[in-house]
């Protein structure tokens, strides 16, 4: 069973490359270890797991004792989650529950201790909703911990070319980020907010006291190989460059902006923005 969340996991992130894959996953298991030091979690609490995913925070948390309640849109991802909650011998302290993040209607009032997410509220519109959720579900005292990529900073001047220099490819690059752009325009919810969005979103549904850091990079992009760097996808709403390549260029237009694109992307030469926040809070 699979469908474009699990897909994107399992594949399409990482284009099939297991070396990407494993550098992926150990950057990301800083991210985790952070959202749960910023919850406090304590053995023997009960943490949902918003968006889970193949589970790196919710597995995480049964590492420190927690119980969890692993939730996801995506049958396939709960399915892989429980085999490997099953072969870690820890289903006993494993709920599963499909839901969107902006209606946990199958999580009780006050039943949870911590709530957490990574990259989870940039695919949800009625993110006001959202944090409606995540403070009704959890008790008093609860705490939410959450980490989201900040899309809109430096979105402009990452621009048509990705932040590489293509010099006379630069054309053919912002006809293939045209299709992007069709897919995701400014109003997607990946990129129609930003930290200081996530503050008021917390404080208007009544959070406190609330710790918010943004964090905001400019740097040269990591060097990549171009078969992974070609045949991955940077979410799971999005194509692969190929895929955008084959529907915007013509076969000499893909030729000329992979002889302009590949060097930059295997040498790791241009400039890479981006913002991320991490932002924990209490309800009391």
């Amino acid at each position: 069973m699979t469908d474009i969340w699990a897909d994107w996991l399992r594949r399409r992130r990482t284009g099939g490359d297991a070396a990407y894959e494993r550098t992926i996953l150990k950057q990301l298991a800083g991210v985790r270890d952070r959202v749960l030091d910023n919850a406090r979690l304590e053995a023997g609490e009960t943490l949902l797991d918003v968006g889970c995913g193949n589970g790196l925070i919710g597995f995480g948390a049964l590492e420190r004792g927690a119980e969890v309640v692993f939730s996801d849109v995506s049958d396939a991802l709960l399915d892989d989650c429980r085999t490997l909650a099953a072969n870690a011998g820890v289903l006993d302290r494993c709920r599963f529950v499909n839901a969107r993040a902006d209606d946990l209607a199958g999580i009780a009032d006050a039943s949870v201790d911590v709530v957490t997410t990574r990259s989870v509220l940039i695919y949800v519109e009625d993110k006001e909703r959202a944090f409606a959720e995540f403070h009704r579900v959890l008790r008093p005292g609860g705490r939410v911990s959450i980490f989201e990529p900040i899309n809109r900073f430096g979105r402009e001047k990452r621009g048509a070319c990705w932040g590489y220099e293509l010099g006379d490819a630069e054309e053919l690059m912002a006809k293939v980020t045209a299709a992007y752009e069709t897919i995701q325009p400014n109003t997607d919810p990946m990129v129609d907010f930003d930290e200081r969005d996530l503050l008021r979103l917390a404080e208007d549904v009544g959070f406190f006291p609330i710790t918010l850091e943004f964090t905001a990079e400019i740097e040269p992009p990591d060097a990549r190989r171009w078969e992974t760097f070609l045949h991955s996808s940077g979410n799971p709403k999005i194509p692969t460059l190929a895929e955008a390549m084959s529907e915007t260029l013509t076969a000499e237009e893909e030729q000329r902006l992979t002889a302009a694109l590949r060097p930059a992307v295997e040498r790791g030469t241009g400039v890479w923005r981006m913002g991320k926040a991490y932002l924990w809070a209490v309800k009391p």
